[in-house]
């Protein structure tokens, strides 16, 4: 496996960075997950775009342009031999010392792109559905670690992960400061009720995947879209549920807290759903060839 590693392509057991990146030592980063689909990255651009306004936000300067970004994970991709995979993209502020002090750190991030082949669910449960539950970690507030920011301090998503593995579930929902559903541990979160795709619109990651989703339901299947606030109680009641990610993709949910959602099996507005975003990934993207 060949890594991206600040502008060369080295052997996976030489990619290293030093005890004193502020990644490792504090979380201090930004990160995308995207995926490649018969050599086309599926939305690159907007991964790009993603990735550099959460660097915005941290202050973190990259050192490359978007387009010279973008011709980074395509080569690394090409390196491996890859046209379907799964691609971390990974910035970091760089080495400091053992302070919090970002200017401490010597203004060079270190840019680490991986390319592999990912399975995030076994097939049975999109074919079956997944159950899930709600666990207690609230979504961080908006104003401490915004949940737009896709940065390396995944903790508060970790500590509702270990509560859904505790529970036995491989997914869970997490509720906003208000006790509103804002997102999955991992995921975007939609409900279908009386013909209409909800979704919550707060608390969340603004996710590729789920503009994607909604973007596909009011164009292709002339499904009113709503970005609101929705309780447990509401999900409880829908017709159909569907969680939403670039490694999840799309996948059903048919039970929430103990509750059968709907008719217990995968709907049909998810069925087709899934079937129309099957079709985009493999032409709304970053074309290329080995």
């Amino acid at each position: 496996m060949k890594i991206y590693l600040n502008g060369k392509m080295v052997e996976k057991e030489e990619a290293r960075v030093s005890v004193f990146d502020h990644g490792f030592l504090y979380g201090d980063g930004a990160f995308e997950g995207i995926r490649a689909y018969s050599g086309v990255v599926f939305r690159l651009k907007e991964h790009i775009d993603r990735l550099y306004e959460t660097c915005h936000t941290m202050m973190i300067n990259t050192g490359l342009t978007k387009k010279q970004m973008i011709e980074a994970v395509v080569k690394t991709l090409k390196a491996n031999g890859l046209t379907d995979g799964y691609i971390r993209l990974v910035v970091t502020r760089g080495d400091g010392d053992l302070g919090l002090d970002p200017r401490k750190c010597k203004g060079n991030p270190n840019i680490i792109i991986i390319a592999d082949k990912i399975t995030l669910y076994p097939e049975e449960f999109y074919k079956n559905g997944l159950a899930i539950v709600t666990v207690p970690t609230v979504r961080n507030h908006i104003e401490a670690i915004n949940p737009q920011l896709k940065s390396l301090n995944y903790l508060n998503n970790i500590m509702a992960k270990i509560e859904a593995n505790n529970a036995g579930v491989p997914e869970a929902i997490m509720l906003d400061g208000n006790g509103y559903v804002a997102e999955c541990t991992g995921d975007n979160i939609f409900m279908v009720k009386g013909g209409v795709l909800k979704t919550p619109q707060q608390g969340r990651l603004r996710g590729i995947t789920r503009d994607t989703v909604m973007e596909l339901a009011a164009t292709k299947c002339k499904i009113k879209v709503e970005e609101t606030f929705i309780t447990r109680h509401e999900f409880f009641n829908a017709d159909e549920c569907f969680l939403t990610g670039t490694a999840a993709e799309l996948i059903p949910v048919i039970k929430i807290d103990g509750r059968i959602i709907g008719t217990g099996k995968p709907g049909p507005v998810t069925a087709k759903l899934l079937k129309l975003f099957h079709d985009v990934t493999r032409k709304d993207g970053v074309k290329y060839s080995l």
